[in-house]
């Protein structure tokens, strides 16, 4: 008798806890009841895509803006790529190529370095930095060029570009024409039906080809820096 009690114990204990296991639950919820936030606890304002024509802008005026720039800003700009690269003639590559006379140079202008498969592929398209090149690289290395190894995030500020292409330019690519001022960039001027910006017109022919790999000037670099892309 005492042996099947004893059973009986073990077998009430073990479903006790298996109910209690199960009802547990069901208990919590009705006692800790929660409720929707009334307001997100994180909030995006996302502007809203803008329902009309979106403007575009016009590349700068290289005929008006170069003369005028401030080279001593522009020199300031480059500290930001140095990490990078050089920029003294005959300098040594860095992570990213030696700048010295890249404005107007071809792409990939540095013999002996590793330019990345990006700029190899990106010279077919432009094969020399030419003053638009160099801006729009300048201003967002890995949306202009997909792929380069330059992780510089660019830089937004026109102004700031102008004053360092000025600058790079000055840097043994004196020799590279700067174009006529040209009417259809000017402030005010209608964008080409098709929503592209106008050629560089003006940029003494010469300025048709693409910058050189790492020879982007300050963010350019890429690599960390802002001076051209480094390979």
């Amino acid at each position: 008798m005492s042996g099947d009690l004893k059973w009986n114990k073990i077998f009430g204990a073990g479903l006790a806890t298996a109910m209690v296991l199960v009802g547990m639950p069901y208990a919590i919820g009705y006692i800790y009841k929660t409720k929707p936030p009334e307001k997100m606890g994180y909030f995006i304002d996302a502007p809203e895509e803008p329902s009309g024509t979106v403007e575009v802008e016009l590349p700068p005026e290289w005929g008006t803006v170069l003369p005028v720039a401030d080279l001593a800003a522009g020199e300031a700009a480059f500290a930001r790529c140095q990490a990078c690269h050089t920029v003294n003639q005959g300098g040594a590559n860095g992570i990213g190529p030696n700048l010295w006379a890249v404005i107007g140079g071809p792409v990939m202008h540095m013999p002996g370095f590793a330019y990345s498969d990006a700029f190899n592929a990106h010279k077919a398209i432009a094969p020399v930095w030419t003053y638009d090149e160099m801006d729009q690289f300048i201003k967002a290395p890995q949306r202009h060029i997909a792929g380069t190894k330059m992780s510089f995030a660019g830089i937004r500020d026109t102004e700031t570009r102008i004053n360092l292409i000025a600058w790079l330019r000055s840097q043994g690519s004196g020799g590279y024409a700067i174009p006529a001022p040209d009417p259809a960039r000017q402030p005010g001027a209608a964008v080409p039906a098709d929503g592209a910006a106008p050629v560089e017109g003006g940029e003494a022919a010469a300025d048709g080809q693409a910058p050189v790999e790492g020879a982007a000037a300050a963010p350019t670099a890429e690599a960390t820096t802002p001076a051209q892309p480094s390979a």
